[in-house]
This record gives C-alpha cells, sequence and structure tokens, in this order.
C-alpha cells in the first residue's frame, strides 16, 4: 500500500463549500434589503405608493435575468476565484450604493436634509419630483445588485465541480444551495431591527459589508485543489477520481455532440414548454418574495420590524424550507417504484406540486380570523413553488442534449424574468388603483387594496396549473430531442 492511500485524507473541500453556503446566504439577504424596509421605512421618506415599489422589483427582476444569461461565460472566462470575487464586489457594492440614495435625492432635490424631504407634502407636485428621482436611484443600484448577484450560482456551481467528485456534487450543491433559505428566514430577523435601530440605511450598509469580509476569507482560501497547499494529496485523488479513461472519452463525446443553434431552439416545442414553465411560475415565487412583508403591513398593520411582522415573514419560509426538500424525491419515487420514464415521473410530481399554490386562494378570507392563515398558506404555496421549480430544470435534461442545456436555461431564466417582472409592475400598479377606487372595487366581498390582493392571489394560484396544463399539451410524452447528423 502506497504513503499516499495510508495517508489521512484532509477535507479542505467542506471548508470550500461552507464559503458557497455563506455567499448564497449573503446573495439573498442583500436582496432582500429592500423588501423588507421600503414599506415601513422607506416609503414615508420617498412619498412612494406600490406602483413605484412594483416597478422597481419588475425592473429588478428583468435585469437579474438578462444578466443570467451572460454570467455563466463570463466566470467561464474569468475563472473560478476572479469570477467570484468580481461577482460579489459587484452586488456588494450595489447593496451599499442603496444608502447613498437618500443623500443623493436631497442633494439634487434641494433639500437641507433627509426629514426635510418626509416633511414635503403628499401629493404635491414636490413630492412627485422626490419619488421620481428616488425611484431612477433605487433602479441604477438594483441594476448594480442584479449583474453581481447573477453570477452567483454559475461560479458556486463550477467551483463545486472542481472541489467534489461527481457522486458528491448533488449533496454539496444541496448544501451551499440551503444558504438561500437560511437567507431567507435569517433576514426578517435581523433586517427590520437593524432599519429601526440605526436607519434603513444602515441596514443596506451592514447586510452589503458582509460581502466584503467574504471576499477575504475567499482571496485567503480559495486556490484550484492542486495547488491548494490545504489539499493534501489523498484529498486531491479523492477530488480526481473521476479523472479515468471513461470520463476522458464522455468529454471527447461531448465535444463531437452538436449543439442546436439558438434559433432553431425555438422550432421546438419542448423550448417552448420549458418557457412557458417558467414564465406562467417564476412570477408567483418573486411576487411574494417582494411582496409579503407590505401585505402584512397593509392588511393587519404589522411593520416588518414589529415582532409579529418577524415572526410570520420567518414562518411563511421556514414552511418553504422545510417542505421543499422532499420535492425532488417524489419523482424518484415514480419512477423506482412505478416504473414511470423520468419524464413522465417528472410530470406528475409537477402536477402534485401544482396543486399547493391553489391554497392561496383562502389566504385572503381566512387571514379574516388571524394573519397566521395567510403565512402558513403561503408558505405551502412558496414549498410548492420550490418542488415545482426542481423538477422543472429537470425536464431540460429530460429532453435536450447536453450540448444545449445552458441555452435553454438561459432562454427559461429571460421567460421567467419577463413573468416577473409583469406580475410586480402590474400588481404595484393595480394596488394604487384599487386603493383610489375603495369600495367602488370589490372582489369576493372585498373592497379596495384587499380586493386586489385577493385578484392577484387567485391569479398566483391557477398559475401552475395552467402551465401545467400547456406543458402538458405542448409535450405529452416523453419525446427527447435527437439531433441528426
Amino acid at each position: 500500500m502506497t504513503p499516499v492511500q495510508t495517508s489521512k485524507m484532509s477535507n479542505f473541500r467542506w471548508v470550500i463549500c461552507a464559503l458557497l453556503f455563506l455567499a448564497t446566504t449573503i446573495n439573498y439577504m442583500d436582496r432582500q434589503v429592500l423588501s423588507l424596509t421600503w414599506k415601513d421605512f422607506i416609503a414615508p421618506e420617498f412619498h412612494w405608493t406600490d406602483g413605484h415599489y412594483g416597478t422597481i422589483t419588475g425592473l429588478f427582476s428583468l435585469f437579474y435575468a438578462i444578466a443570467n444569461l451572460f454570467a455563466g461565460k463570463f466566470i467561464d472566462w474569468m475563472g473560478t476565484k476572479k469570477g467570484y470575487l468580481i461577482a460579489i464586489f459587484v452586488w456588494s457594492l450595489g447593496a451599499v450604493l442603496h444608502a447613498g440614495c437618500g443623500w443623493v435625492a436631497m442633494k439634487i432635490e434641494g433639500y437641507d436634509s433627509i426629514e426635510a424631504l418626509r416633511m414635503v407634502q403628499a401629493g404635491s407636485d414636490a413630492a412627485v419630483a422626490i419619488a421620481t428621482i428616488s425611484v431612477w436611484l433605487f433602479l441604477s443600484c438594483r441594476l448594480i445588485l442584479a449583474v453581481g448577484e447573477a453570477g452567483n450560482f454559475p461560479a458556486a456551481i463550477k467551483a463545486t465541480a472542481e472541489y467534489f467528485p461527481k457522486k458528491d456534487r448533488a449533496f454539496s450543491t444541496s448544501i451551499f444551495n440551503s444558504g438561500a433559505s437560511v437567507g431567507a428566514l435569517a433576514a426578517p430577523a435581523t433586517i427590520p431591527l437593524l432599519a429601526r435601530a440605526w436607519g434603513w440605511e444602515m441596514a443596506f450598509i451592514i447586510i452589503g459589508a458582509l460581502g466584503f469580509i467574504w471576499m477575504g476569507l475567499w482571496m485567503w482560501l480559495y486556490e484550484k485543489p492542486a495547488k491548494n497547499k490545504r489539499v493534501n494529496q489523498a484529498e486531491l485523488n479523492y477530488i480526481e477520481q473521476d479523472n479515468d479513461l471513461a470520463e476522458a472519452q464522455d468529454r471527447e463525446n461531448m465535444k463531437e455532440e452538436k449543439t442546436i443553434p439558438f434559433f432553431d431552439c425555438f422550432k421546438y416545442k419542448q423550448t417552448w414548454s420549458f418557457l412557458v414553465g417558467k414564465f406562467m411560475t417564476d412570477g408567483v415565487w418573486w411576487f411574494f418574495l417582494f411582496w409579503a412583508p407590505a401585505y402584512f403591513s397593509d392588511q393587519y398593520g404589522y411593520t416588518s420590524d414589529s415582532a409579529m411582522g418577524i415572526a410570520l415573514i420567518f414562518t411563511l419560509y421556514a414552511i418553504v424550507t422545510i417542505l421543499s426538500i422532499g420535492g425532488g424525491y417524489l419523482p424518484t419515487y415514480f419512477v423506482d417504484k412505478k416504473g414511470m420514464n423520468p419524464y413522465l415521473g417528472r410530470m406528475k410530481a409537477m402536477f402534485i406540486f401544482a396543486c399547493f399554490p391553489v391554497l392561496g386562494l383562502f389566504a385572503q378570507p381566512l387571514g379574516a380570523y388571524s394573519a397566521w392563515w395567510p403565512a402558513i398558506l403561503i408558505g405551502l404555496l412558496g414549498a410548492g413553488h420550490q418542488a415545482w421549480s426542481a423538477n422543472l430544470f429537470s425536464t431540460i435534461g429530460d429532453m435536450f442534449p447536453k450540448s444545449t442545456i445552458g441555452t435553454i436555461v438561459g432562454l427559461g431564466t429571460m421567460a421567467g424574468g419577463l413573468g416577473s417582472m409583469s406580475i410586480n409592475l402590474g400588481s404595484g400598479r393595480f394596488f394604487d388603483w384599487a386603493a383610489e377606487q375603495g369600495a367602488a372595487f370589490t372582489f369576493f366581498g372585498f373592497e379596495g387594496k384587499p380586493a386586489a390582493y385577493m385578484v392577484v392571489f387567485c391569479i398566483c394560484a391557477v398559475a401552475y396549473l395552467i402551465g401545467w396544463c400547456i406543458m402538458k399539451a405542448l409535450v405529452p410524452k416523453y419525446s427527447p430531442i435527437i439531433i441528426e447528423d
């Protein structure tokens, strides 16, 4: 037995995995600062309406979708270490810059203090000017944030591929990806309290600064395994266990596999099936992500920094985190136990997950008894979305050659971004209109803005079933795309 085989293996790859987890947690928290502070802290200063906030969230979704089309190529070009550093620097800078929007708006509009902005008469020309310039300032910061955040997932996946053998990559990916759920749980428990204690500006600065701290750790700890002095030979052998003749042959086969030209992708029903699935459902997740804190503040008076407001949002995301874990198992059960092919098993599972959002129909009616009902039901809806989304992405691998998967993912991300932009922009304007109409606008027994929330909840409740039906009509059975020579 060789010395390499008898030496104890280091486990530095898990330190890298922990860094990826921290980056994903920070990524999610930076994205959440605005949604947890705008209603109760920012809007009074800048005279924002729901329409203003809807514009910001809608365009952020579009910025993020477009940036995702290019993020993977950028990370491949720069390399994992530099690419990740640049990505987190850009999004952390964008996060921190939000804090300066008030000061810049004050200077542009010629006021002596932020308090003077707040004291402007609501609805006046001055208030409209303050709202307009502040929205543009926040949009600029959201653009920077979106461009940087788009690099997180491709960089983390690339680092995982470098530090883990194939058999461990799914597990390590699930660990770092859980940072999104941890970030969702940590955000409502910390951000509103920071805003209340030191102002909303400091919430952006403190959470944004976490990214710069992470950069120091990444620069200190990350090198490719073969060059990293913290990885011994035994661990390197373990990491590189896939580098055998079989994998070399696989890589050669991949090189020979033809790629579907970009515009030719639109000729296939399988492409349109995936695009419809993303367009119909991504916006639902982003709507609740961006609007849930405002909903509990508007409808029940629980501000984001109140104990009850924090508890409601925390509970909502705890339900999403815990229940969505089983989303990947159900199609495996249908395939292994019921003998279905992977696509049919996945579609059956997706139909079940598409039924979860129907519970959203009862959020508003049951909310008349307690705010806990909407929190629980929206949490179940979110869990259904996460399970749906994981399986939706997997349908690409079922249908498309490996050489084209990246292209289809990019197209789907764009479709999802357009859907998210539509629902967030539309909801903001709809809520403003409904509030103005008051009792003149009714829906299912609700009046004014509560009626508008009920309308949007109904749309969200049926979006998944409609999307599933369209997908099933386009691709009724397993039909992989084969590129002929």
